[in-house]
């Protein structure tokens, strides 16, 4: 498990071991395709629940979140889940929504996610424990259902329901009525129990996504890690960019991401670029270098990232972006001798701190 003190003890001076950095990695990329990590057998991300014998379904626990990011507090929550299977013999199934709730009942909202449907669906589904994860469509129609009824006519599709476990502050059903109470005043009356787990803290306040996304938007991926347990990242396509950088004598991947994902707002920081079962050490700057755009509007879903240790061609694939120390924030130089000494300088500590070539994933698989 990833913490902010890790992360801050990381530099020149006490750099990571290619160990470390692989297990690092490995940890940020839980749930990604491009992952070497492997789901346990018997778990997957789909929208039905398995069964094994057709028509009789299993006595089940299960656990109902937006799990955006899976960070610690929901992974105290699904750990609190399983106990709860364990002791009562049954599975454990997870029920999550695409999109978040909260984008359907308060309207789309840029740069929000911390993981993408499907890479949720997978981390939540390699926790242990996990039986199944079922990933539901959140419409306005769902939205508009009472508790009982979706307790009753979605929960009782898809098992056999035993027991549900929530956050202590969870509420759904139309007007959100649907608290811990009221699903306990419910399953008296139909036979289930509740259980309504107490948030995770960390510093005197409860772990969130909300707490999660303004620490990443804010730069602070150090924080953010501590919160999540691993280093924050975010996915997107190799695209050409203005060749600044390889004038410069080093490789840049420009990487654009979706809109939706959560960044930075800014500035320059040391991590991985990962592509398949190989990453590599990078500086990253987040939005269009100043120098070069003074005036443009920097696009928000761009992020420059010079590689270290990497040769060849990565445009057009898909590559995910590890975000583990903030470096500096994004300026304008004034010359281009400045900015070149400056962003050696950034490739000169991460070289030190996170190693001078690719870390391949694919090795001592979990």
């Amino acid at each position: 498990m990833i913490t902010y003190d890790d992360l801050m003890a990381l530099g020149p001076d006490a750099p990571l071991s290619a160990d470390a950095a692989r297990e690092l990695v490995r940890a940020a990329l839980e749930g990604s395709p491009t992952s070497a990590r492997d789901v346990p057998q018997g778990s997957s991300a789909k929208r039905t629940f398995r069964r094994d014998v057709p028509g009789a379904p299993r006595r089940a626990v299960v656990a109902i979140g937006a799990f955006d990011g899976v960070h610690r507090g929901h992974r105290a929550l699904v750990e609190r889940a399983r106990a709860e299977a364990e002791a009562r013999g049954d599975e454990l199934l997870i029920v999550t929504f695409s999109p978040d709730p909260d984008e359907v009942l308060a309207g789309p909202r840029a740069r929000a996610t911390l993981l993408p449907t499907a890479q949720r669906a997978r981390a939540l589904a390699a926790l242990p424990g996990v039986d199944e994860v079922v990933t539901l469509d959140f419409t306005p129609e769902l939205a508009a259902l009472s508790a009982e009824r979706f307790v009753r006519e979605v929960l009782g599709e898809l098992c056999e329901l035993d027991a549900i476990v929530v956050g202590e502050d969870f509420r759904m059903g139309a007007g959100g009525a649907g608290d811990v109470a009221a699903l306990a005043a419910l399953g008296a009356r139909d036979g289930f129990g509740v259980v309504g787990v107490r948030l995770a803290d960390e510093g005197g306040e409860p772990i969130t996504a909300t707490r999660v996304r303004a620490l990443v938007r804010a730069g602070r991926v150090e924080r953010a890690a501590g919160l999540l347990g691993r280093c924050h990242r975010a996915g997107g396509a190799v695209v050409h960019g203005r060749g600044e950088g390889t004038s410069f004598g080093f490789p840049t991947a420009n990487v654009a991401l979706a809109d939706a994902l959560c960044v930075p707002d800014q500035g320059v920081y040391a991590g991985f670029v990962a592509a398949g079962d190989t990453a590599w050490p990078a500086a990253l700057n987040v939005g269009a270098p100043p120098s070069f755009s003074p005036s443009a509007s920097a696009p928000r879903s761009l992020i420059e990232a010079n590689l270290i240790g990497f040769s060849g061609d990565l445009y057009g694939r898909d590559v995910e972006v590890v975000f583990v120390r903030w470096l500096r924030d994004s300026r304008p130089f004034d010359s281009l001798d400045e900015l070149e000494r400056t962003v050696l300088g950034n490739i000169g500590w991460v070289r030190a701190a996170l190693g001078d070539g690719a870390v391949e994933l694919g090795e001592a698989r979990a």
